[in-house]
């Protein structure tokens, strides 16, 4: 018997569970000690020599990353301490004298004796996402797994309250994009902490976290970027790795992580189409915009859509947001049909801003949570907008020289984990080819020129994994899943030896277990209690009605009778939308595709 979160609401809300239910089967002793060393593998306790031997001060834990009511919960989970623990800099050459600090959170959910399964660490993505807090939310988000596991969260090496990586660069006399961020490379490349903040690296510090606890295994639940962290970790220490939970997977079949972003702006036109938009046109009697998808996608455009610079802001700060947890889908909606309806707002950016916004939240059915998403997003929104009108003004000056400093984990990691294309020819038609089909979004990245990983030398590439040697793992993949696409997933899975995969169809959120509902948790719950993994390689299971709806309602693809999810990225539906664009400007984007050589089929 294995037993899941309760409830089959959808998710926002954290599970709540009375007692423990300890799973019998093949368990791990109470781990004691450090754990045998597979020749094949690292040795980081060696590795780090005196290191290993450190005094580590735990103490009361502080998340600047979570909102105060939120911290005050999480500070209540039992044995919850942080301490900053010293890593070697650099885990190829650790005795060169240079450490850096790696901060820490520890739970003691686990109830003693021979059903506590060790530890298991927690990643919320990013890259760049701030991990520290995740020890304790994970022990709430799932009271059932915590009775077995002491929950573990860090903050990657570069972030939050772990040695941070900050770059400076002096701004180039350009308007070019792409001339500002080559500047903006050169001078991250010229910090000597730079090239230490890797996946790898930080996969090295995740098993020094294992030997400094002193535990024999790692367990590990991964979200987003955090699934490409763990299919690294698992690879470089397999006999380590105890049970590996991949939610919305990137695609870790790849070398690098260019697929996976080349994937992201096409997903986030399909969910928008799919999902979104027929959404609306279901609930009509709301939002007061129409029942056909098609027709509200040509209101919204002849609106302006993205193509004018307050559009982007309420697809950056309104509508995508709702796609990773489509709780907030009446959120979203109510932003849409507010532009589509119309009139035009007036004024500054800021004070169209303020009015759409406030038009949104007139709009009957929301719920205090949607209320509060639209008043935070419209927070953050006008924090960009201020930034983009006062471009500068808080650049230092060195030698006369502007000089602007930036968080830098993000791109470092994404770039340095593998070699992505440097031909600006190719990211010129890439850019084309998304104007063409993926233009709910394509504005957006126009505005960013080609990435900074283009300009962004490495040597690093992923590793394989061992056919022989790698843990058998689980992944969970929604079909409209917007920043890491269904295919992504599929490719994991595909590759991975013996890794089996959960498809939840006509679901579109972003980071779901627990998910509530018992097709999806349990198979996962079984894995982390018993080690056993579904006997199909795929299973499908059904999501979860959006709010306000009593029933799921298909859209996109099809479940598959083995599973997997039938769906294409430009579905029907896009395709009929991208049509409407074209049409609305007229050639515009066929001109600008025939420039850059770029067929204009979908």
């Amino acid at each position: 018997m294995v037993i899941s979160s309760t409830g089959k609401t959808r998710k926002g809300t954290l599970a709540v569970v009375a007692g423990a239910f300890l799973a019998s089967g093949l368990m791990l002793p109470p781990a004691t000690g450090a754990a045998p060393v597979d020749a094949a593998e690292p040795d980081t306790a060696a590795l780090a020599g005196a290191l290993t031997k450190q005094a580590v001060a735990w103490g009361e834990c502080s998340f600047p990353s979570v909102a105060p009511a939120a911290e005050a919960e999480l500070k209540k989970v039992k044995g919850l301490a942080c301490a900053t623990i010293q890593v070697p800099r650099d885990w190829h050459n650790p005795r060169d004298g240079n450490t850096i600090g790696i901060r820490v959170s520890k739970t003691a959910t686990a109830y003693p004796g021979t059903g506590r399964q060790g530890i298991a660490l927690v990643n919320p993505g990013g890259p760049g996402g701030a991990g520290l807090p995740w020890g304790p939310a994970m022990a709430r988000r799932s009271p059932v797994l915590a009775g077995q596991y002491d929950f573990v969260g860090f903050d990657p090496r570069g972030v939050g309250m772990s040695t941070p990586l900050t770059c400076s660069y002096p701004v180039p006399d350009s308007t070019d994009q792409n001339v500002l961020n080559r500047a903006k490379v050169d001078g991250c490349l010229k910090n000597p902490l730079t090239k230490f903040i890797t996946t790898e690296q930080t996969a090295y510090d995740m098993d020094f976290i294992r030997v400094i606890l002193g535990e024999q295994k790692t367990s590990y639940i991964g979200y987003s970027y955090g699934t490409w962290l763990g299919t690294w970790y698992a690879t470089t220490f397999p006999s380590k790795a105890h049970r590996f939970l991949l939610d919305s997977s990137t695609d870790a079949s790849r070398s690098t992580l260019e697929k996976t972003w080349d994937l992201q702006p096409r997903s986030r036109d399909r969910q928008f189409q799919e999902a979104l938009l027929p959404y609306m046109a279901r609930n009509d009697a709301k939002y007061r915009t129409g029942t056909d998808p098609l027709e509200i996608r040509r209101k919204w455009e002849k609106a302006g859509g993205t193509r004018e610079y307050t559009g982007m802001v309420y697809a950056a700060w309104f509508i995508i947001p709702a796609m990773y947890d489509t709780a907030q889908y009446p959120a979203a909606a109510s932003m849409v049909a507010t532009v589509a309806k119309g009139p035009a707002p007036t004024g500054t950016d800021a004070e169209k801003l303020d009015q759409v916004v406030a038009k949104a939240l007139s709009t009957p059915g929301l719920t205090d949570a949607n209320k509060a998403f639209l008043t935070k997003a419209k927070s953050n929104a006008l924090k960009a907008i201020a930034k983009k009108d006062s471009v500068g003004r808080k650049a230092s000056y060195q030698g006369g020289a502007k000089v602007e400093t930036w968080a830098a984990a993000f791109e470092a990691i994404r770039c340095q984990d593998g070699q992505w294309n440097q031909n600006l020819h190719y990211w010129n038609n890439w850019l084309a080819d998304l104007t063409v089909k993926a233009p709910f979004i394509a504005p957006i990245m126009a505005l960013s020129g080609a990435p900074l990983c283009a300009f962004w030398p490495t040597a690093n590439a992923k590793p394989a994994p061992d056919q022989k040697t790698f843990p058998k793992l689980l992944i969970v993949q929604t079909e409209l899943d917007a920043a890491t696409p269904y295919e992504g997933g599929l490719a994991t899975a595909n590759n991975l030896p013996g890794a089996k995969m959960v498809s939840v169809d006509n679901e579109g959120s972003h980071g779901i277990f627990p998910y509530n509902t018992d097709c999806v948790d349990d198979p996962i719950v079984a894995y982390f209690q018993t080690g056993l993994t579904p006997k199909e390689k795929f299973t499908g299971c059904q999501g979860l009605p959006l709010p306000g709806e009593d029933k799921t309602v298909e859209v996109g693809g099809h479940l598959g009778h083995d599973g997997k999810v039938k769906i294409k990225m430009i579905t029907d539906e896009v395709r009929k939308a991208n049509e409407i664009v074209r049409e609305l400007l007229g050639g515009a984007v066929t001109a600008a595709a025939d420039e850059q050589g770029m067929p204009v089929s979908n």
